[in-house]
């Protein structure tokens, strides 16, 4: 290797995190998901003849992650065809609490697998360099990249500099004042120096090249975390030299944390919404969160209540989006009187009816008219 390298860059694993919309085994199966990421990476970089990995940061979800969590995941890069380099980041910094130094660690690492616990240069092969930028503490109290940028000498002449960092950069991020903030005008100037080739960030989970170089790159987590991420799912395979510089994303994720916002006022509409759930694929591995507007009969939104119902069995996880969904009923005497109910069951419908029909139109006695509908017609 003589200053051309061809690497595997990926970052926020956060292996360990929980949902708190998953449940059950669905939750086990997203944890799953996340260590099946890991031996997706060595597939990848087996096959693109990747020299190495670097991952940018957030490796686990914390420091206080289980032991079992750490085993798995030693055992899944150990299955990585080549070196995999690790930067500790914001969730799991080089603490006094460090589970990169916790025994269960340490017994298990892979041979294949290099925690970057120093700032500054690291020589990975002949005329490579990784310029790492760990975290020891959160919150960081400064600009770790500007930090370990400063702090090293110039390359030697071919050699090629990739810099590992983890944080927001401060044109993405509204916290000006955080002193953590990465500044992008920073590394593009050290990239027109030719004191850095590529800057492989992790921290923002959605895929995204920054700047104007071209060679500050965030890779995003391998598998979704949350709903607002938009290009979750991916890692980059760079090819790069003083010269030459090429980033080509391959896909590893399986899951999809998707949000449904529709109207729904008709029949119709509740058709469109049916089809929409019956086209997800896999829906084991989908989330959906819904943000439903209209105003439904006490037919139609009994049908809707159903359909929910029924697609929450073979979905990941299906939720409302509150704040965001607005589902009216409209209360059709008609429809009452077509329930066929007598007793105090009749007397209570009368009674919410009056309620909802009133100027305030009770959107509490509305849905209570919805829910009982839906259980006299079952």
């Amino acid at each position: 290797m003589t200053g051309m390298v061809r690497f595997l860059q990926t970052s926020d694993w956060q292996l360990g995190m929980t949902r708190h919309f998953l449940e059950g085994e669905a939750q086990a199966r997203y944890t799953a998901a996340r260590i099946d990421a890991i031996r997706a990476i060595g597939e990848v970089a087996g096959r693109e003849r990747c020299d190495f990995v670097l991952v940018s940061g957030d490796v686990f979800d914390s420091n206080l992650v289980s032991a079992r969590t750490v085993a798995r995941s030693l055992e899944a890069m150990g299955g990585i065809p080549c070196p995999v380099y690790l930067l500790p980041g914001n969730h799991d910094p080089l603490d006094a609490a460090s589970v990169y130094t916790s025994s269960i660690f340490r017994r298990d690492c892979p041979p294949n697998v290099v925690v970057l616990d120093a700032a500054g240069v690291h020589q990975v092969a002949a005329g490579v360099e990784i310029l790492a930028a760990p975290w020891f503490a959160k919150p960081a109290l400064s600009d770790l990249a500007a930090d370990a940028v400063r702090a090293a000498d110039p390359p030697g002449e071919g050699v090629t500099r990739i810099l590992l960092a983890h944080g927001p950069v401060d044109v993405l991020s509204p916290d000006e004042r955080s002193p953590a903030l990465i500044r992008l005008a920073d590394l593009e100037a050290a990239v027109d120096e030719g004191c850095l080739h590529h800057v492989a960030l992790g921290d923002r989970h959605s895929r995204l090249s920054v700047g104007r170089t071209g060679r500050v790159h965030f890779s995003g987590t391998p598998e979704v975390t949350a709903f607002r991420e938009e290009i979750p799912g991916d890692v980059l395979v760079v090819d790069v030299d003083r010269h030459g510089h090429e980033v080509h994303p391959h896909r590893v994720g399986t899951w999809t944390f998707t949000t449904m916002r529709r109207h729904v006022d008709t029949a119709e509409d509740l058709d469109d919404l049916d089809a929409e759930f019956s086209a997800i694929d896999p829906k084991d591995r989908t989330v959906v969160r819904t943000a439903l507007i209209g105003t439904l009969t006490l037919a139609d939104k009994a049908r809707l209540d159903d359909l929910l119902e029924r697609w929450e069995q073979s979905l990941a996880a299906r939720l409302t989006w509150e704040g965001h969904d607005d589902v009216a009923v409209v209360v059709d005497r008609d429809e009452l009187a077509d329930l066929g109910v007598g007793g105090f069951v009749a007397h209570s419908v009368e009674d919410l009816a009056g309620q909802a029909d009133d100027e305030n139109g009770d959107p509490h006695a509305r849905d209570a008219l919805a829910l009982l509908y839906r259980l006299a017609v079952r």
